[in-house]
């Protein structure tokens, strides 16, 4: 079997059984495939070809969309790789309507924080990269909408707090995010948790952007 073909995707045991169909036991050679480092476990039946195989470099950002889903990647993940926070984040932080769950994997950590269903859908941004993959990942906008939903002490009363925690908890750049989608937000503010919280920072960036 040719594991280079699978590319940098995540595959199950199911689709690597069926192309072990003339072995006497797939579940030993995908085992013996693990050992040798050509395949690299995710977790129970889901597995990725290593990069040594592949010759690609592995995407963190898709292994956490295949992981547990239907998911996408937000929160501290999406501001740092929209160049919003300057602080380096370690692991993949998604969030998903299904129950909260961790992931210690080789790859590192991957979190997932639960929002609500009807919700979830709002402000999503598939990253397709170099035309072989693409990934799910919030806007900015939700992304900021997600972590204030998710964090239990994360609470406004003004928009001088809401300023605060964004300049200084967070340190956003605003200038790596010039055309802020407002409506994202009073979309979020309708369909999700912290209605007060969301108003808040709907006001804000319209207030700090002119909008």
């Amino acid at each position: 079997m040719e594991l280079k073909q699978f590319g940098i995707i995540p595959i199950d045991y199911n689709t690597i059984g069926n192309r072990l169909f003339a072995y006497k036991s797939p579940k030993d050679k995908v085992s013996k495939l693990e050992r040798s480092g050509q395949l690299v476990r995710l977790k129970k039946g889901l597995y990725v070809v290593s990069s040594e195989v592949s010759n690609q470099s592995l995407s963190n950002e898709l292994i956490a969309n295949h992981l547990y889903g239907p998911s996408y990647i937000s929160l501290e993940s999406a501001l740092s790789y929209h160049g919003l926070i300057p602080e380096r984040v370690y692991g993949i932080s998604s969030v998903t309507f299904r129950r909260k769950k961790s992931f210690l994997t080789s790859m590192g950590n991957f979190d997932y924080f639960t929002i609500p269903e009807k919700y979830f859908p709002i402000g999503i941004s598939q990253i397709v990269v170099e035309n072989k993959y693409a990934f799910l990942m919030a806007s900015p906008e939700k992304a900021l909408c997600d972590l204030i939903i998710t964090r239990p002490g994360i609470r406004f009363q003004s928009v001088k707090a809401v300023r605060e925690f964004l300049t200084q908890d967070l340190r956003i750049d605003f200038d790596a995010h010039q055309k802020w989608d407002v409506s994202i937000v009073d979309e979020c503010g309708q369909n999700g948790y912290k209605k007060v919280e969301l108003n808040l920072l709907s006001k804000f960036l319209k207030n700090e952007f002119n909008i």
